[in-house]
């Protein structure tokens, strides 16, 4: 069974649009951060305030600076293109660059798009295509270690997590692999299987596929999807847990988020300790001796005083390590992980 793969030729321009926030720009500020040497540059439409950092560019500058991909680095709710992006994703597109996505939105559904991509020899690239003929969760307990990035709401910073948790693994020689689950850990991987774009039957079936057997002292970290707690996306979080099997969860929470983000309802996010005995109760009816390794946390709201005494309470309270992935990196978390799992 093959997951899916994407190819991407740099460097790359990152589309944002007119993106609202940088909530919704997570997937530019991922490439941009995790693979900043494939990146020449952003793209914005008027009054877009979101900026990662990058230089601005017109279609001219990125023809000039030998831009081979534009890749659109928005994941907007509903994962749908608007129609306003259309005239520079097809200017780009009808110049030679290539465009990839990560939306729901298949860009070979847009006609303009595939006429301009057409006439400039460019390809389209949907990184946000699950294999064909995924097989259902069978439940079957796997060779292996994993552990699963787990969220107390979507965009906390479960895929930054993931990929400081591998990099520290990888900095030991220990035997890892990062499992993307989502649009833009697959285009920082350059494979991987977007899960909540599985039919709902095959969602641990998918889980099992992207994170096979392998050998004892091999390690998969499992980037998680959205979270048990959101109601819009807690069945694709469910079926990912049940299918990775993992033998420990990391929590990720953003210390701003009082409450489920972008719901139609007033629901606040429970103390952490409760939302870590619900995901284990979950956890634990397929492999019965999960444990949490650690939380990590998006605490970029804080000042560093605030971070360190947030981080000192939470860990005297929940009695595990407790980081900033970006500001203090993952090497508590891993050391715990390895202790009781050895």
């Amino acid at each position: 069974m093959q997951i899916t793969t994407v190819n991407l030729e740099a460097p790359y321009l990152l589309y944002l649009g007119d993106c609202p926030d940088m909530h919704h720009a997570k997937t530019g500020a991922g490439i941009a951060y995790w693979r900043p040497e494939r990146c020449a540059g952003q793209m914005c439409l008027p009054g877009c305030p979101v900026d990662l950092g990058l230089a601005e560019m017109s279609i001219q500058d990125a023809i000039d600076a030998g831009v081979r991909t534009v890749v659109v680095g928005v994941a907007p709710m509903g994962g749908r293109i608007p129609a306003q992006w259309l005239p520079q994703l097809c200017e780009l597109a009808e110049a030679g660059i290539n465009v990839a996505a990560g939306l729901h939105t298949r860009l070979n559904s847009l006609p303009p798009l595939v006429a301009a991509a057409t006439k400039g020899k460019a390809t389209l690239t949907d990184a946000r295509v699950p294999p064909a003929d995924l097989p259902v969760g069978t439940g079957r307990l796997r060779t292996g270690k994993r552990v699963l990035m787990v969220g107390t709401d979507c965009a906390v910073g479960k895929k930054y997590s993931a990929l400081a948790l591998h990099r520290e693994l990888e900095r030991r020689d220990i035997k890892s692999s990062f499992r993307a689950t989502g649009q833009t850990g697959i285009m920082i991987a350059g494979e991987g299987i977007p899960i909540d774009a599985v039919v709902a039957d095959f969602i641990s079936g998918a889980a099992e596929v992207l994170s096979p057997d392998n050998v004892d002292d091999h390690w998969d970290v499992i980037e998680g999807q959205g979270s048990l707690l959101n109601p819009s996306y807690s069945g694709v979080s469910l079926g990912l847990l049940h299918g990775s099997q993992p033998n420990a969860i990391v929590l990720c929470h953003d210390v701003a988020r009082l409450k489920i983000d972008e719901s139609g309802g007033d629901y606040p996010i429970p103390e952490l300790d409760e939302v870590i005995d619900d995901v284990l109760r979950m956890a634990r009816r397929i492999r019965h001796d999960c444990f949490c390794a650690g939380l990590s946390v998006n605490t970029s709201s804080l000042s560093d005083f605030d971070r360190d005494n947030y981080l000192s309470k939470m860990q005297d309270h929940l009695g595990i390590p407790c980081v900033d992935p970006i500001a203090i990196g993952m090497t508590p978390i891993a050391n715990f992980l390895l202790k009781y799992t050895s």
